[in-house]
């Protein structure tokens, strides 16, 4: 039912990283998610995420990498592709396909830039490849309320710039349960891993990405921007746009047809 999930964690120089594993195809498909990761790893999460990409599961073996569980200060996203590398290397993938989700979408930028062996396609979702005002907007206020404890308005504000109003008529009710749980014990993680999204800019090495890459996003995105996805795509060669119209950051999991668009590109 659970197409196999298991979760592990693979060494990395001197600490390791956490991962999800499932799905029975022989082909690898590495998913990178995004700055949520510096709050909570995808420990714990095996069954939620094979539910959530289960789409994927016949045709390929998934793995949801979390970064490294012991991270230093200046840790950048051009570092965090080069443990992204290691951890699959560790564990004999020696290519895949690769998709990553909002700061997992700059990783992964310099991931195929920087190992393209090792990449077979690429998808880019809700992302950014160079600074832009919005998105230092966002991520800085994020970064001080973490510094200043303040769990609760960190994942508000993350919810209400991520999903269209739409969904947060939904979601609003339970803001006081979801803001109760998952509080990490310090913010140090985030913060360093917010830190890294602020100074990332691989923009003009984009044109060095030379396999397939499907780049997707929403036209309404408070977080990154509504040109990032635009801006990308016109840098990489053998790119494919598609554009969410009237779907923000949130078009990952908004969007109805979003892993079916992913799954149609990458059997293409």
């Amino acid at each position: 039912m659970f197409y196999g999930a298991e979760e592990g964690k693979v060494k990395v120089g001197r600490t390791d990283m956490d991962y999800i594993a499932f799905g029975r195809g022989q082909k690898s498909f590495i998913i990178i998610p995004g700055l949520g990761d510096g709050l909570k790893t995808v420990k714990g999460t095996k069954i939620l995420l094979a539910m959530m990409y289960k789409l994927f599961a016949k045709e390929y073996k998934v793995y949801v990498f979390s970064r490294k569980n012991h991270i230093e200060e200046g840790y950048s996203t051009r570092d965090m592709a080069e443990d992204q590398k290691i951890a699959m290397k560790n564990l004999g993938i020696k290519n895949a396909y690769i998709m990553g989700i909002s700061q997992g979408g700059m990783i992964s930028q310099y991931f195929a830039i920087d190992y393209p062996e090792m990449v077979d396609k690429l998808v880019i979702g809700v992302s950014v490849s160079k600074q832009n005002d919005i998105m230092q907007k966002a991520i800085k206020n994020w970064i001080t309320l973490a510094e200043n404890n303040d769990y609760r308005n960190l994942i508000i504000d993350t919810m209400e710039k991520t999903f269209t109003e739409d969904k947060l008529k939904k979601y609003r009710a339970f803001y006081p349960i979801v803001t109760k749980f998952g509080k990490p014990k310090n913010f140090n993680r985030f913060i360093v891993q917010a830190n890294a999204c602020l100074h990332h800019n691989a923009y003009d090495e984009l044109d060095k990405i030379k396999c397939s890459t499907l780049v997707i996003g929403g036209d309404s995105d408070k977080v990154v921007g509504e040109n990032a996805s635009k801006e990308m795509a016109e840098r990489i060669d053998k790119s494919r746009l598609i554009l969410y119209k009237g779907l923000g950051h949130g078009a990952y999991e908004e969007a109805k047809d979003f892993n079916q668009q992913v799954l149609k590109f990458l059997i293409s």
